[in-house]
């Protein structure tokens, strides 16, 4: 890789944890505001393990040529464990001085800005978030890029698996994404029209299930659908199901979706979302601010510091759950 033009500005990117759809996008948006600021973009890939390695490219048009669309991350990504070391880190900062890099720009969530926070703060290279996870769980955000595009993908799956379930008057299980958060099953299930959420911590769950399931048989109901957040136990519906039908005699069938929630390509919402965050941070940037993750709250672009970001909890807000205690019945 060539040197920087003198007088110039160079700033790497890396896109880091979970990949989630509008990624791309996100790159792309970057790489734009940058070209017309005069300012190089270093592409960096496979996340911080790239960092680490020096794997860098000098991006040009053709790297955001038609990937808008696209889900996954074009530069790779990876969880890594020597990140976490403080050798790793120093690692990672001398290679960007080497590179002539004066800043890094960081799509992932919250466990990337832990390391992110570290680094800009022990290297003194300023470093910027920009918020991508579907489970939508970073504060200082409405929305994470790529959450849209994960509820869609799972009231498709909700709406197809509806099908079948009444043709064959049966119960069904469908555990969707989200770790500690619940919002994919939330608003995913109110979309779909899910007879009951099951959320993690909710100790009554299976006894009101149970319940409701029943009295809802009994009017003449002939099929169910139950969302179930995985929380931190990700194929957890299979021990419900098993509990539920200890309980009441209802043929059952349980549907993980998985990793398919992180694929696809982004929505409408998630590509505006990632346009904008991505000039946003570029533009954070320019005017010299460090340490910070840039957000969207009530449509207008606001900079979190990291440590208010890796410290807080993005929760379901009290009139969303009320919502889906009122329609999931």
């Amino acid at each position: 890789m060539n040197g920087k033009i003198p007088g110039s500005s160079r700033i790497g990117i890396l896109t880091s944890g979970g990949d989630a759809p509008g990624m791309n996008a996100a790159v792309r948006a970057v790489y734009r505001a940058a070209h017309e600021l005069g300012i190089e973009v270093i592409g960096i890939r496979r996340g911080f393990t790239g960092l680490i390695e020096g794997d860098f490219f000098l991006m040009d048009r053709s790297h955001v040529a038609n990937i808008i669309h696209l889900g996954g991350t074009v530069l790779g990504t990876s969880r890594s464990e020597d990140f976490k070391t403080f050798e790793g880190r120093k690692k990672s900062a001398e290679n960007l001085q080497n590179a002539e890099i004066d800043a890094l720009l960081v799509i992932g969530g919250e466990g990337s800005f832990r390391g992110a926070d570290l680094f800009n703060d022990e290297t003194g290279i300023p470093t910027i978030g920009i918020p991508g996870s579907i489970d939508n769980d970073i504060p200082g955000t409405d929305f994470s890029i790529g959450f849209d595009t994960a509820i869609n993908t799972a009231l498709e799956a909700i709406d197809k698996i509806r099908d079948t379930a009444i043709s064959h008057g049966r119960l069904f299980f469908v555990e969707v994404m989200g770790r500690s958060s619940d919002l994919i099953a939330i608003e995913s299930g109110i979309a779909g029209g899910a007879e009951y959420l099951v959320l993690p911590g909710d100790q009554n769950a299976i006894t009101e299930l149970c319940t409701r399931l029943t009295d809802a048989f009994h009017a003449g109901k002939r099929y169910a659908i139950v969302v179930v957040a995985e929380g931190e136990r990700p194929g957890c519906s299979f021990q419900i199901s098993q509990q539920v039908s200890e309980q009441i005699a209802i043929e059952s069938r349980v549907v993980v979706l998985g990793h398919i929630q992180r694929g696809g390509s982004p929505t409408a919402r998630d590509r505006v979302l990632a346009a904008k965050l991505g000039v946003s941070a570029v533009n954070a940037y320019t005017k010299g601010h460090a340490g910070v993750m840039v957000g969207e709250l009530r449509r207008s672009v606001v900079l979190t510091p990291f440590d208010k970001v890796i410290t807080g909890r993005q929760k379901p807000e009290p009139n969303i759950i009320r919502l889906a205690q009122i329609l999931t019945k």
